[in-house]
């Protein structure tokens, strides 16, 4: 009796066959109720955008004895009790109001604003910083961030068709949308506050998510040059055990990009107190999670589904239903050379398409032939 092997031993030596296209409907259920649930925060709630795009005046004051609750207290009587106040690095007290009133009312409600700080933390005036911005200004970034992300979603439309096919850019872009909905929602529901340093995290994390999606997509089109070809695989078992092969090293890569970010995220921002790579840091590893989820569970299935449309893979995959579900075809026995017989996309009721690969013979060690039988000896004639 075999010893049973763990999942990373069976992860790394290409003895996996997930079926990534057969769940499909667990895959789009899962994504489908986050999305939901962050839209219904999105429309209740809003997002919690920082100075930069709604604009106001933001105070900061180093102040290690000074608490949220002290701040507030102190800004109060000034009429800003409901301003955002919120404690950076553990000693540094921040507080962000809305421009109202004529530039003479502000000015001197920023130095009464600095000053109330300054008496409830116990140091000089001139320690508290004061940054302004107008709406105009707010209005401006809003703008040059969504034409970011339109040239974004242009550009890497038009390469995806350009190399692969309109197709495989669909699904790319579907991704994409998808990493969209869910870091908005989640953006959304914890009221993490929304700056240019976010946008900008977010528009390089795209690019990782797609990054991803063309390893899988290279390999798709790299196995239906050659087992979807023959007519013995339908494209959702082409698309499964490209998956699979690729699913180490997607995890691999996830992994290092992601250690990194927390690393930023601990010890930078909460324990050496660096703020500034907060905003940054929280986006890319949101962006992180969610682009290596959508790559695997999302750009593939829905690849899956536009291409068994074709008239060609669909006659193929009714083919080999017809014949009914046999033995997956796992990365290890594709690079061993294994003869497939037959293939199924499992049963017919549409719940587990793609589930079965490829039956198999598999070679023997090394890819070797059995040796010749040897011949009876005899009496020549």
């Amino acid at each position: 009796m075999s010893e049973k092997r763990s999942l990373w031993h069976r992860l790394y030596h290409g003895e996996t066959a997930f079926n990534f296209v057969g769940r499909r409907n667990t895959w789009f259920a899962v994504s489908g109720i986050i999305i939901l649930i962050g839209f219904v925060s999105l429309f209740a709630r809003g997002l919690n955008f920082g100075i930069d795009f709604e604009g106001g005046t933001a105070w900061e004051v180093k102040a290690p004895t000074e608490s949220v609750a002290e701040a507030r207290d102190a800004i109060r009587p000034l009429g800003l009790g409901d301003a955002k106040v919120q404690q950076l690095g553990g000693d540094t007290i921040r507080v962000q109001s809305g421009v109202t009133g004529t530039e003479a009312e502000r000015a001197k409600q920023r130095d009464a604003v600095s000053a109330a700080l300054a008496k409830a933390g116990g140091v000089n005036v001139n320690t508290v910083s004061v940054n302004e911005v107008g709406p105009s200004w707010g209005g401006e970034v809003t703008k040059k961030a969504e034409r970011a992300l339109v040239f974004f979603f242009l550009a890497i439309t038009l390469y995806i068709t350009l190399r692969f096919e309109w197709k495989m850019a669909l699904a790319a872009l579907a991704a994409v949308v998808h990493d969209i909905a869910v870091t908005v929602g989640i953006y959304s529901l914890s009221g993490f506050e929304v700056t240019p340093a976010t946008v900008i995290a977010f528009l390089t994390i795209l690019g990782y998510s797609l990054y991803d999606t063309i390893v899988v997509f290279d390999k798709v089109e790299e196995n239906t040059k050659g087992l979807a070809a023959s007519g013995r695989m339908t494209y959702g078992d082409t698309v499964n055990l490209s998956m699979n092969q690729v699913l180490m090293r997607s995890l691999n890569t996830s992994l290092v990009a992601i250690l990194p970010i927390l690393s930023v995220l601990v010890v930078g921002s909460f324990i050496l107190g660096a703020t500034t790579l907060e905003d940054f840091g929280l986006a890319l590893l949101i962006g992180l999670l969610t682009g290596a989820y959508s790559s695997i569970f999302i750009a593939s299935p829905i690849l899956a589904i536009v291409k068994e449309r074709e008239p060609r893979y669909a006659s193929i995959k009714q083919r080999i239903l017809a014949k009914g579900a046999v033995t997956p075809l796992t990365p290890a026995a594709a690079a061993a050379g294994g003869v497939t017989v037959a293939a199924a996309a499992g049963s017919r009721d549409g719940e587990n398409v793609g589930a079965g690969a490829a039956a198999r013979v598999p070679p023997r060690p090394g890819g070797t032939r059995p040796p010749p039988r040897p011949r009876k000896k005899g009496k020549k004639r």
